[in-house]
């Protein structure tokens, strides 16, 4: 196919980053405002992120089932649909206010995303000429980016209603008035989902009525195994690392709001503004990060960015007012390049191992199910003081900046350094 035929196929993948960023970025909104509509504990708020990427870590494999079987298109079709059943359902979760039809649907969301992302990468890479592949995915990604200012922004100005009560004044409410204002927070949540799951039924007919190439994968069985995979050390310090530095991610936009709240000052409707703020400067620290890669060395430029994480978690734990604002949109600038440089990292010198390492630094996403249950819950029992709960993502810092330290340095397999020796 010529290039002019390949820029609709490549337009329409490359917006399915900008979707999934979007979802992912609206629950940092979602936390705090189902916190408040559903009357939930920190711990019980979190099981947002738990519901989706616990649906990223289960349907890893299921994805690549789907695209080996039907193909890029019509996987990405079916992942499309199954985003927009998770955004219809949060109108009878509303409704109920059930917080498990909630995590149900966000579970589904998150299953949906799995295929998407398992799809758009890869096939993104394919709809050009090879040499120019890096530079196309790059360009993808920077949508990507974008949906992480986008989804605060939209989920602040649509869902978030900058009304909140403490516990005394809703004790003081009537019943009726109490409920008539618990039901409204809910019901913030219908309209913008339910305009998102029409728009993914539209782009997913888009994609059913459009010609898109197909690619044959290379059949040819890998030799290599999970197994011998795991057997070099710096790959194994690549998925600890990384699963500590997406539960790390995680804690720190799911409790931004609050925190900006309870130690910034800040209203609801600010605070929640700041975040599509702390999006930009992610999205400026990933550029930023790739330039100064050109000068520094990855693993000490990781090492670097390691510690200002380390320092800024402090600054919001034992700061107040702006300082803690200002410390969390750090965060968001010197974790830009943490989760691709622990990635590249991890798989160098795997030769046939490189795909199933590949796979397990994926799967250990887990980390951003569990680490902000643990915050959540050091939050509940240290009186609802938000700030105390960084900790985790500081110590998960640590733990990043070990492996950029030591972690990362290679060591072959006691097998391949008796061969190497003879």
């Amino acid at each position: 196919m010529n290039k002019r035929s390949l820029l609709l196929p490549f337009i329409l993948v490359t917006s399915l980053f900008f979707l999934w960023g979007f979802s992912n970025n609206l629950n940092g909104i979602l936390i705090p405002h189902l916190r408040k509509a559903l009357q939930l504990s920190n711990l019980q708020s979190t099981l947002v992120d738990t519901a989706v990427y616990l649906a990223y870590f289960l349907g890893a494999i299921p994805a690549g089932m789907i695209l080996k079987k039907w193909g890029y298109k019509n996987g990405i079709v079916v992942g499309l649909l199954i985003f927009a059943l998770g955004a219809f359902l949060f109108i009878p979760a509303a409704n109920t206010r059930v917080y498990f039809i909630f995590l149900g649907a966000l579970f589904i969301i998150g299953c949906g995303l799995t295929i998407l992302e398992t799809a758009a990468n890869p096939y993104a890479t394919k709809l050009g000429d090879p040499e120019t592949a890096t530079t196309r995915l790059n360009l993808a990604q920077a949508f990507n980016g974008l949906a992480a200012f986008i989804g605060p922004y939209v989920g602040t100005k649509y869902i978030l209603s900058g009304k909140e009560y403490s516990n005394q004044e809703l004790a003081s409410m009537t019943d009726t008035a109490r409920d008539a204002y618990l039901a409204s927070e809910a019901a913030s949540v219908k309209m913008p989902y339910l305009l998102l799951g029409l728009f993914l039924v539209i782009i997913a007919v888009t994609f059913l009525l459009n010609k898109f190439p197909e690619f044959r994968e290379d059949e040819e069985k890998s030799k290599g195994s999970l197994a011998e995979a795991l057997k070099h050390k710096h790959l194994t310090w690549a998925v600890i690392a990384q699963f500590f530095y997406v539960g790390a991610q995680v804690c720190v936009t799911s409790f931004f709001v609050r925190a900006a709240i309870t130690g910034g000052g800040l209203d609801e409707k600010t605070a929640g503004y700041y975040l599509g703020a702390y999006g930009i400067l992610f999205m400026a620290g990933r550029f930023t990060g790739t330039l100064f890669m050109k000068f520094i060395k990855p693993a000490k430029l990781l090492a670097i960015y390691a510690i200002a994480c380390i320092l800024l978690s402090a600054a919001a734990i034992y700061g107040d007012g702006k300082n803690v604002v200002l410390a969390l949109g750090g965060l968001g600038f010197f974790m830009s390049i943490m989760f691709p440089t622990i990635f590249s990292l991890g798989i160098q010198d795997l030769k046939e191992n490189t795909k199933p390492g590949s796979s397990l630094i994926v799967m250990s996403i887990i980390g951003g199910a569990l680490f902000p249950v643990l915050m959540g819950g050091i939050i509940d029992r240290s009186n609802d003081n938000i700030q105390i709960g960084y900790w985790v993502p500081l110590v998960c810092y640590g733990v990043v900046l070990y492996f950029a330290l030591q972690g990362h340095k290679h060591k072959k397999p006691a097998h391949e350094q008796v061969l190497s020796d003879r």
